[in-house]
């Protein structure tokens, strides 16, 4: 714990203090190392300034904790003795955990085996697929059958078809069969010219994705490949803001330490960012020297797991689900990361599970398969009835169906009396029935379901042309992707969350604040909105999210004096300083004015670092060996250890 100094007081020159009870003399650490990561290009600026703050080193911290730390000398210079490390020392568990690796070892059977920067040798006895992937339900020669094996789910269409066939029966003497199949004909040919558009617009968002390019290694140089024509063992190189083709182990980044940051919501749908590792044996290695072999499990469809191990450059080391960068993913605050592809196209995790495009069918529809069935039934029952009354019928006038003008059992003109027009009582009865059937058709109207189509049409076209569905910021209309559930939207029937953020934005604001038991809650008409902001070369830069803020609490923080502010001020560095929170630039209409947008794995962590800039102590740079504080006007860096 700090001690309660006032967090503005710089730090002492030379040696520490003498320890009470100690009898090795405190040396000062060397001094710090400039931060080796590479500025970027994208929009996010990296933050490379030179700072006119002041230092606190380690020594420095460990001086202020209550506890007496002493050096020892070592090969590299001092370092604290390993007995007397406090608690805030450690490791952090979430990152250690996540760098174990694999925990049992893969026989030759269930793995597979990639030759890092040889594609062709790790194509060469098992071939692999390629990069392309694929979400349409069609093709030119599926595309017929498959319609309408999708399009005859619908009870009506069955019962349809039906009538259409009864129509070509001669004996019921219809006058043109034909007309009563083209209603249905209608009705197939419009719902499948409308899922050939939909899944036309799936094969060019296919191509599209499939066209992209990244930078891919080919005869030790850099250079421009399409996204399809990626293969399994490329070394790939991924700047920053970039999506990552394919599923590939991390192998080198821009951090001196091996961290990126990757953003997966277009996996998981979590816009929080994710740290992932390069392994220490891989860091140094120039990419074109990249020699090694990866064995890695089969493509599963399991996106939190992997499991792997490697030889690289003569060196063993195993791998885990912190090594890998899954396709689909966005890097973030990272300049570039370099990786070599272990699974491509259908194989990549992402793929996997991805279900294809399912026909949906909306309660609308299920509701009048139910309706079109007990009408049938109905029906059926109708005919039967007409069936039987006619059958005893015949039997009872079996003596006069010979001359009654229905039947006319004989034909008196022609030679052969004892054929025209009769075919037993059994197939007499049962033409009875189908023309039964036909009379009593109307009961279901086919022009409900044209009708149903032109109307689902009009409404798809007025939805993408409404202009209160027009997002401005990406300049993108409304887009009707089902054209045949149009009428389920908004309809909600159950409601399943298993978290917050779910169906409600995943956002945390800071209200209020316990200190050392000292309340400050505020009140309704307390609290104000404070824009803070800090000007660093030239540049002044504001926190992204506004926050509301005690009035009470601000003014002990900058006026305030005794035990109670320095508490204050120390509570409100370690919500500052004690996160996983990384600072991003974002351009805004004025040049000479920047956002800080906070992004971390969780979105407790960013409402606390946005309440600590609103207090005064904002936090604007991070990186692996050190972080940068505005605290009231005055940056302060502290290195990580």
């Amino acid at each position: 714990m700090r001690s309660p100094e006032p967090l503005l007081s710089p730090p002492k020159p030379g040696l520490p203090p003498e320890e009470p009870s100690t009898s090795t003399s405190s040396t000062k650490l060397p001094g710090p190392v400039p931060s080796p990561i590479l500025k970027s290009s994208s929009s996010r600026r990296t933050h490379s300034r030179s700072y006119s703050q002041e230092t606190v080193t380690f020594a420095e911290i460990l001086r202020q904790s209550s506890r007496p730390i002493d050096f020892e000398p070592n090969g590299n210079g001092f370092a604290p003795n390993s007995t007397q490390l406090p608690n805030f020392l450690r490791s952090s568990t979430r990152r250690n955990s996540g760098r174990i690796g694999s925990q049992r070892d893969l026989s030759d059977d269930e793995a597979r085996f990639i030759y890092i920067n040889e594609p062709a040798r790790t194509h060469g006895s098992v071939k692999f697929v390629n990069n392309a992937i694929s979400t349409s339900k069609y093709t030119v020669i599926t595309f017929l059958p498959r319609n309408l094996f999708e399009q005859f789910h619908r009870v009506a269409y069955i019962y349809f078809l039906i009538l259409g066939a009864l129509n070509f029966v001669p004996q019921l003497g219809v006058f043109t069969p034909a007309l009563g199949i083209l209603p249905l004909a209608f009705v197939l040919f419009v719902t499948a010219v409308k899922d050939a558009y939909e899944d036309f617009r799936r094969h060019r968002s296919d191509n599209t994705e499939n066209s992209r390019t990244s930078t891919v290694l080919t005869d030790g140089e850099f250079q421009p490949k399409m996204w399809k024509d990626i293969q399994v063992g490329d070394i790939i190189r991924v700047t920053n803001n970039e999506t990552l083709p394919c599923d590939m182990v991390l192998l080198a980044t821009s951090d001196p330490t091996g961290v990126a940051y990757v953003q997966t919501i277009n996996l998981d749908g979590e816009s929080n960012l994710k740290t992932r590792y390069a392994k220490q044996e891989t860091l140094s290695t120039p990419p074109e020297r990249m020699m090694g072999l990866v064995k890695c499990e089969q493509p599963n469809r399991n996106i939190y797991g992997f499991l792997a191990n490697a030889e690289i450059n003569g060196k063993k080391v195993s791998l885990g689900p912190s090594n890998i960068i899954l396709r689909g993913c966005e890097l973030k605050n990272t300049n570039w990361i370099i990786g070599v592809a272990v699974y491509t196209g259908s194989d990549t995790k992402v793929m996997l599970n991805n279900s294809g495009a399912p026909s949906k069918r909306s309660r609308l529809e299920s509701h009048m398969n139910r309706e079109t069935i007990s009408l049938s039934v109905l029906l059926g029952l109708i005919c039967t009835i007409v069936m039987v009354l006619a059958g005893i019928w015949l039997f009872v006038h079996e003596e006069d169906v010979g001359i009654t003008p229905f039947y006319r059992k004989y034909d008196f003109e022609g030679k052969n009396k004892d054929t025209y027009n009769w075919y037993g009582k059994g197939g007499m009865i049962v033409f009875t029935f189908m023309s039964a059937v036909i009379l009593f058709q109307i009961m279901i109207p086919i022009s409900l379901y044209i009708s149903m189509e032109l109307v689902r049409l009009g409404q798809a076209f007025f939805m993408i042309q409404d202009k209160q569905m027009y997002h401005k910021a990406t300049k993108s209309k409304f887009q009707c992707r089902a054209l045949n559930i149009n009428e389920d939207l908004g309809q909600i029937r159950y409601v399943f969350s298993d978290k917050t953020g779910t169906l409600t934005e995943n956002k945390m604001e800071f209200q209020c604040a316990s200190v050392y038991g000292s309340d400050f809650s505020g009140s309704s008409d307390g609290t104000n909105e404070n824009i803070t902001s800090v000007k660093a070369d030239g540049v002044v830069l504001r926190p992204k999210t506004i926050v509301k803020t005690d009035p009470k609490l601000h003014e002990l923080l900058r006026n305030g004096t005794g035990r109670d502010a320095d508490r204050a001020r120390d509570f409100f560095l370690a919500l500052a300083t004690c996160n996983t929170i990384v600072p991003i630039e974002m351009e805004t209409a004025d040049p000479n004015v920047r956002l800080l947008e906070y992004q971390g794995e969780s979105p407790d962590e960013q409402a606390l670092v946005y309440a600590a800039a609103a207090y005064g102590v904002m936090l604007i740079e991070r990186t692996s060996g050190h972080i940068i504080v505005d605290v009231f006007g005055q940056q302060q860096r502290y290195f990580l250890f």
